[in-house]
């Protein structure tokens, strides 16, 4: 794994901040677990890591009369054991015990499962320098692609990998993005 510099905001403000000053070269990490396998696989070689892990308004559950605000940081086990959550969105609730494993679901943030980069072995694997990692080729058009869109699609043929993405969309939810 390459070194680079580790930054922990503790507001949206010093985030946004810290992600004008090296935007080609800041990745983002709230739970990780996508994020460290491609720093490990050597995917992701960024000169600077920033944490959302210590920004309180980007941890929070906020429940209103019929709709509820989640935090980007909020661990998908959060939101399982809301009772709020489970109330009004059952099928969220759902859709989230869903992925992976518990312990996945311990570390994983809701953030981070909207924004993990695919799981197609051509990008993961370190021996093919395929279109999402700058090459000129998508080798899932012509090779394995058992686990790819197989209905239009291109130039790549991966399938987002996001559980929670499909819930959100069918019940109308929305996604704020702070920043420049």
């Amino acid at each position: 794994m390459q070194s680079f510099e580790y930054i922990i905001p503790h507001t949206i403000a010093a985030l946004t901040q810290s992600l004008a000053e090296k935007p080609d070269a800041t990745v983002l990490k709230a739970g990780g677990t996508d994020v460290l396998d491609m720093l490990k696989e050597g995917i992701l070689k960024p000169a600077r890591v920033v944490s959302l892990g210590e920004i309180p308004a980007l941890k929070k559950i906020v429940v209103r009369k019929n709709d509820v605000e989640i935090g980007a940081a909020v661990r998908l086990s959060t939101i399982i054991e809301h009772s709020a959550v489970r109330r009004l969105f059952p099928g969220l609730t759902q859709a989230l015990e869903s992925i992976a494993t518990p312990q996945i679901r311990a570390m994983g943030t809701i953030g981070g499962n909207l924004c993990q980069r695919p799981r197609c072995w051509y990008f993961r694997g370190k021996d093919y320098p395929c279109l999402k990692k700058g090459g000129d080729i998508c080798f899932a058009a012509e090779g394995i692609n058992k686990y790819h869109a197989i209905l239009g699609g291109g130039p790549c043929y991966f399938v987002h990998p996001s559980d929670a993405a499909p819930m959100l969309v069918a019940l109308g939810a929305k996604v704020r993005i702070e920043g420049p």
